[in-house]
């Protein structure tokens, strides 16, 4: 019987870690074993752990008490079915945990993917209990795959904020501030607003070591490091996508463009070691966009086929893009999904790395 091993983390100190090994269970009647092969580390996988208790990440993989499994986009081969529709050897891609292996209980199954209705995971967005079937075979460029898992879930975050705001006449605003602009996620909203709203004037604010990487991407009509907040001087009114739920940042934009900026976003914390931003007076106050909603929103109003060709025209440039950008660093096993766990949630990964652990 082989065993499982699983990286657990203190819900209250994200840098505090331990490894569980288990026996893995057997399947049971209509269940499949996973074996996860691969998942990617992002400090978008770091927001899963911050806002772990609010948001509900916790509850995707049970943990004993005070500690969690943190969820990560990745892909996995099943190993052992009970399930007559989902044969051994298949490959999946989906939410899976920071572990070697992962039971599920197929439901809702289709030619291209199914849903997990183990219990404690229906009241969770039906978005993150989707896994898609992939066939057997091994992809013929590995690269796109680990780019996948990088930035997909990202990108369709960023796909959707595009798509509120464009739908929402960007909310009378000539441009756009996007903080933590070396982000994944704010690449990508870069790319989809350039693409999408061409009107909209994107203005990234970021680290000062990362400045050139970002101005690199020529994704942003301007760049700005955080320490010169003071020179933003955009036309108009904007509206503001906060990446990195830090409280100085949003301070500092909101006393520059004070009355101007016409809607505010929270989509991340990746200075999720600063002070929150969450009890700061501002005004309009920041509303959190929170991806499954949106999607479960548009594709009931264009149904399902046209949300995924939309996403799709948008994704394949991208992908592109990021190629060109991010160099994927590959490494295997606990102690590397320990150690790069670690850089990321020190703030310390490079933003022109996309990290992927491999068991």
């Amino acid at each position: 019987m082989p065993i499982k091993r699983e990286m657990l983390v203190r819900r209250d100190a994200l840098d505090q870690l331990a490894v569980n090994e288990t026996l893995v269970s057997d399947p049971g009647a209509g269940e499949v074993l996973l074996q996860v092969e691969a998942i990617a580390i992002t400090a978008n996988t770091v927001t899963n752990g911050v806002v772990g208790e609010t948001v509900g990440y916790w509850k995707f993989f049970p943990a004993p008490e005070g500690w969690g499994v943190v969820p990560a986009w990745g892909f996995a081969r099943v190993v052992a079915s009970r399930c007559a529709e989902i044969a051994v050897g298949e490959r999946v891609y989906g939410f899976m945990p920071m572990a070697s292996h992962l039971l599920v209980t197929p439901g809702k199954i289709g030619r291209g993917l199914f849903r997990d209705m183990a219990p404690h995971r229906q009241p969770m967005s039906a978005v993150y209990n989707q896994y898609r079937r992939l066939g057997a075979e091994l992809p013929a460029t590995p690269e796109r795959e680990a780019l996948r898992m990088l930035f997909e879930p990202l990108f369709l975050t960023s796909f959707l904020i595009e798509d509120a705001l464009r739908r929402a006449d960007h909310h009378g605003a000539q441009s756009v501030v996007l903080t933590s602009a070396s982000s994944k996620t704010a690449l990508a909203a870069a790319y989809v607003l350039r693409a999408r709203s061409p009107g909209l004037t994107r203005i990234g604010l970021t680290a000062a070591a990362n400045v050139g990487f970002v101005e690199g991407t020529g994704l942003y009509d301007s760049v700005l490091a955080y320490d010169a907040i003071d020179t933003l001087a955009p036309t108009g009114s904007s509206v503001l996508i906060d990446f990195a739920g830090d409280a100085a940042v949003l301070e500092a934009v909101y006393a520059r463009l004070a009355g101007r900026i016409a809607h505010s976003l929270r989509v991340g914390v990746t200075h999720h070691d600063a002070a929150t931003a969450s009890a700061l007076p501002l005004a309009p106050k920041p509303v959190w966009f929170f991806a499954p909603d949106a999607a479960t929103t548009l594709i009931g109003e264009i149904g399902q086929d046209a949300f995924n060709v939309a996403v799709a025209a948008q994704w394949d440039g991208f992908v592109e893009l990021a190629a060109g950008l991010v160099k994927v660093a590959e490494d295997s096993g606990i102690d590397a999904l320990q150690r790069i766990w670690r850089l990321q949630v020190a703030g310390q990964a490079k933003p022109d790395t996309g990290y992927c652990i491999r068991f």
